[in-house]
């Protein structure tokens, strides 16, 4: 009897575990999960980071795709090039999306996009301009010089041997992507040796990208059943009715984000050079040196990151030490306005302006060096006044100082000099009530002399 009443429930049983797993396989399934990462702003090493963990993230999840929108100015090229290795090397497909409309996918966007296993764009958005820049980094930091975007003379006479190696090495890098992913490879070239750029639907016209859709959602449900190359091998999508699961910087992330920024950087290192100074100027405060010690590793840390002029760090250091001389030995603001001039070209050439998104602020430069200049020039006024101003104190405040003689002597006598009694010593005979000047000092005897120009007043 008991064996018949089991049946039914191990019958009702095995159906409920049936359906569950029916109705949870979606979820489990590693076509339905499509992780996207958002890639904004300058590419650096912030942004390479973000892309290496969320592409290990992807993996971990087993996702069948992974949607890298984005909207770049460009950057570094050491980024750039990282993330195109991470991408390359990733067993999850990759679709770069250009994405929302009026975004773009500037120079070193536009490498990234064409390493992507599927380019797509939104409407009214755009990519290339992609042609390398030369500038100069901080000795020892191992970074390029290269930052892929803005403008180059390439093709003119005047073109360096450096500049045509960075244009021929660029220009084959990408040629060699658009040929892994079966796109148009004379394009690329020309994106990287004229800087052409195109809209969205040219280039989907001109085999540059695989589709245009309007968001990710639209995006995800146009390439379900699309076959793609990776690892040598074809991939079938599926994405039809995919959880997009969104993957955010962590705060590691956010922080070298913080730190990487070049005006952050900027300010980092003027608050660590103004905290030294005051430590130096009031030895023993501690907290404005341990304050600056930090912001100045940070700020160097950063200049690692970025593409870092070396006369722009020469002027700028050069502008502070004028402004600190103008401090210590005054020059009636000769040295000071020296220091400002310097200071405010140093700020504005530190950073190279035709790096995408690396350029400095010029209201923050402007304002910086009013308020350095006005705070050096206003303690170089307060301190010439203290040194124009009668001392008052101290052996040297007695020199010069006037008296009177309390009893008539020759040689040794005691006189009255601010308010005090005191043994003194004349070279001439005083009489008792003589108005008497000091000219020496020897211990706590002090030198004197009538003060015939009192006298005769």
């Amino acid at each position: 009897m008991m064996d018949s009443m089991s049946r039914p429930r191990f019958t009702v049983l095995s159906v409920f575990v049936l359906v569950l797993m029916l109705f949870c396989r979606p979820l489990l399934a590693s076509g339905r999960i499509v992780v996207q990462l958002d890639l904004r702003g300058t590419i650096g090493p912030a942004a390479s980071d973000y892309v290496h963990d969320g592409l290990a993230r992807a993996r971990a999840l087993n996702a069948a795709l992974v949607v890298l929108r984005m909207d770049t100015p460009g950057g570094l090229d050491l980024a750039m090039r990282r993330i195109i290795r991470d991408i390359l090397a990733s067993p999850v497909p990759v679709a770069g999306f250009v994405a929302p409309s009026g975004a773009r996918a500037a120079s070193a966007g536009t490498y990234i996009l064409y390493a992507c296993s599927i380019a797509a764009m939104a409407p009214a958005t755009n990519l290339g301009a992609a042609t390398p820049v030369e500038i100069s980094t901080l000795p020892g930091t191992g970074r390029s010089a290269a930052p892929a975007g803005g403008k180059a003379g390439v093709g003119t006479a005047t073109e360096s041997t450096e500049t045509r190696k960075m244009v021929n090495d660029a220009a084959a890098y990408i040629r060699g992507l658009a040929q892994l992913r079966g796109r148009n490879a004379t394009w690329a070239v020309a994106a990287v040796r004229r800087a052409a750029s195109l809209p969205a639907r040219e280039a989907l016209r001109a085999g540059v990208i695989n589709l245009i859709a309007r968001s990710v959602p639209d995006l995800v449900k146009r390439v379900n059943g699309l076959k793609v190359e990776l690892a040598g091998s074809t991939v079938t999508l599926h994405t039809a009715g995919a959880r997009i699961v969104r993957i955010r910087p962590g705060w590691r992330n956010r922080l070298l984000s913080v730190i990487g920024d070049p005006t952050m950087a900027y300010i980092l290192m003027l608050l660590g050079i103004y905290g030294l100074f005051f430590e130096m100027w009031h030895p023993g405060l501690l907290f404005p040196g341990i304050i600056g010690v930090v912001c100045l590793l940070l700020a160097l840390f950063a200049f690692q990151l970025l593409p870092v002029s070396l006369a722009g760090i020469a002027l700028l250091l050069l502008g502070i030490g004028l402004m600190v001389a103008e401090v210590f030995l005054p020059t009636l603001g000769v040295l000071g306005l020296g220091g400002a001039a310097a200071f405010a070209a140093g700020s504005v050439m530190i950073l190279d302006a035709a790096s995408p998104g690396y350029g400095a602020s010029w209201l923050l430069v402007g304002g910086v060096t009013v308020l350095s200049a006005a705070f050096f020039l206003t303690v170089a006024s307060l301190a010439l006044r203290a040194r124009r101003r009668p001392v008052v104190s101290g052996r040297e405040q007695m020199i010069g100082a006037s008296g009177e003689a309390l009893a008539a002597f020759d040689g040794d006598g005691r006189v009255h000099v601010h308010g005090e009694e005191w043994q003194a010593h004349a070279s001439r005979p005083v009489t008792r009530g003589q108005k008497i000047r000091v000219i020496g000092m020897e211990g706590l005897v002090l030198q004197v002399e009538p003060n015939d120009d009192e006298e005769a007043g």
